[in-house]
């Protein structure tokens, strides 16, 4: 039976739109992986390490045959495959970056991996795209709608939806 998972991709480096559609085009490929659904691209200026450029940021929901730990590798390789270093420091600019918010009901800590992600209620570049894609998801764990999350969360950043660029 296929979870249904939820990621958060971010891009600052390059083509940010380029890198995040790649991503999620990427997703797309693996058998084990269907139903690929984006939100839009949320543009946000970066959270810890402030001198770098602003990221594009969105969550995708999509169904998987992958347990927690296989959908970690794709996630993984995906980074990998856009040019993203396997070493890199937190909060770095990035070309992308994919984090697996939840997958399915799946309560996971460990070092590699930790579902639901813990930092969602405070992230409303997570949050605002989150409750375009899926209003009424409850977090395991919290026992709270991501809509709920949204008005509580401690975040005060600016988010702004990102237009793509279309050529005529």
């Amino acid at each position: 039976m296929p979870e249904i998972v939820y990621l958060s991709l971010g891009s600052n480096l390059g083509d940010r739109e380029a890198n995040l559609a790649g991503a999620i085009t990427a997703l797309g490929t693996y058998s084990e992986i269907q139903d690929v659904q984006s939100a839009s691209f949320y543009e946000t200026k970066p959270l810890y390490e402030l001198d770098q450029p602003n990221f594009l940021n969105t969550v995708v929901k999509c169904q998987t045959g992958f347990a927690p730990f296989k959908m970690l590798d794709a996630v993984i390789n995906i980074e990998t495959m856009l040019g993203r270093p396997k070493k890199h420091e937190k909060n770095q600019p990035r070309i992308i970056d994919i984090d697996i918010l939840c997958h399915g009901d799946a309560i996971i800590e460990t070092e590699e991996l930790t579902i639901p992600h813990p930092e969602i209620p405070n992230r409303l570049f997570v949050l605002v795209p989150f409750t375009e894609l899926e209003p009424d998801y409850i977090l395991p764990l919290l026992e709270k709608h991501i809509s709920e999350m949204l008005i509580y969360c401690p975040d005060q950043s600016v988010i702004k939806k990102h237009l793509i660029q279309t050529s005529a």
